[in-house]
């Protein structure tokens, strides 16, 4: 096999274009439940003027990132989903004939909670949700205190836009969570998340976190023939000397990792990128991961470590 032409620097380009366009809104969240809510919805619009079909919210918009502590109280912000929200984003995604993904607080039953995404279709009908499947317990994310891990699987959600692959944050680091999304027919990798520094080590290994993070994602969009949008939340939160520094730097990568868009660190955004989905066949042809893959010899990665 001639490595120059199975594996050109530079894929040819297509005819039968495909593109749509989505939304990243990257927002600055606040103990005020009502604004946030506001925040997020003056966002979508902007989104959708600007031509967006598909708009993705940051973790949990909805209220500061409560899982910097174990506090009994945070549980009253839970509702269930459908509920509330998703019926205020229906209407909206009706409206505007856009597709929204929201990532809530989910109230299933007494005492059990868990790290919810929904996905509302153009027309505004709730389409389903998926359930964060990693959950992480670090200081400042004890998310293992309020979020049951999730037992609805991978997913993918068919909207009028194209075939959707939802996870949350935490799972953005699993390469076997977006390969096994990717194999449910996810066309793009959807991110909503709520990551940050501690101030103090943002010195000392800022840098490097944060290029883990981009770059880990990047990956999985090469390793799967996928786009991948990640939509981070951006501002400081919790205790005025600690705290979260959310480092915002929302993105968009493309099948072979280029970053197509990315939002600042600092301060509130909205994006807004054209994906050619015509282009994702001519990338899994040229670079045919999916057709290589040794599934006969796969079983031992259902074992926590191999002694």
């Amino acid at each position: 096999m001639r490595m120059g032409r199975s594996r050109p620097q530079t894929l040819p380009m297509m005819n039968n274009s495909k593109t749509v366009h989505v939304g990243l809104v990257q927002l600055r969240c606040s103990a005020d439940l009502t604004a946030n809510l506001a925040a997020a919805m003056a966002g979508i619009r902007s989104a959708a003027a600007q031509g967006a079909q598909i708009v993705c919210l940051p973790e949990l918009f909805r209220s500061l990132y409560f899982c910097q502590s174990e506090t009994h109280a945070h549980f009253a912000l839970a509702e269930p989903v459908p509920g509330p929200t998703t019926e205020i984003l229906a209407a909206v995604a009706a409206e505007l004939g856009i597709v929204i993904i929201a990532s809530l607080f989910e109230k299933r039953a007494e005492g059990l909670y868990h790290n919810t995404a929904a996905v509302l279709d153009a027309d505004g009908s709730y389409l389903g949700k998926y359930r964060k499947m990693h959950i992480p317990d670090d200081p400042l994310f004890y998310e293992k205190f309020y979020f049951t891990p999730g037992d609805l699987g991978f997913q993918v959600f068919p909207t009028r836009y194209g075939r959707l692959g939802v996870l949350i944050c935490w799972d953005q680091w699993y390469p076997e969570a977006a390969r096994l999304t990717a194999l449910h027919g996810a066309d793009i990798l959807f991110y909503p998340t709520a990551i940050g520094w501690h101030p103090s080590e943002k010195a000392e290994y800022g840098l490097a976190q944060h290029q883990s993070w981009e770059l880990i994602q990047r990956s999985h969009g090469i390793a799967n023939g996928c786009y991948v949008v990640s939509v981070n939340r951006t501002g400081h939160e919790g205790d005025a000397a600690g705290g979260i520094e959310f480092w915002g730097q929302s993105f968009v990568s493309d099948p072979q990792g280029n970053l197509l868009a990315k939002a600042p660190t600092e301060m509130p955004a909205v994006l807004v990128q054209a994906l050619d989905l015509a282009m994702l066949d001519v990338q899994r042809t040229h670079w045919p991961f999916l057709r290589d893959r040794r599934i006969d010899a796969y079983g031992e990665l259902t074992r926590r470590f191999i002694d």
